[in-house]
């Protein structure tokens, strides 16, 4: 995987646990939620990436 798009997808998984976290602390829900979709959208793109370098090799 590229570095630069490996620490792009672990910042923006890094930034969804910040707003989760926040989101938990100040009881709002959607903030919350929305941390959680950045995460999980982090995490999808980064197996996608780690899927074309298994493919490349």
């Amino acid at each position: 995987m590229a570095t630069g798009k490996k620490a792009k997808n672990v910042g923006k998984g890094m930034k969804g646990k910040v707003k989760e976290t926040t989101g938990k602390a100040v009881g709002n829900e959607s903030m919350e939620m929305k941390g959680k979709a950045e995460q999980a959208a982090a995490d999808a793109k980064q197996a996608g990436q780690k899927a074309k370098d298994t493919m490349k090799h």
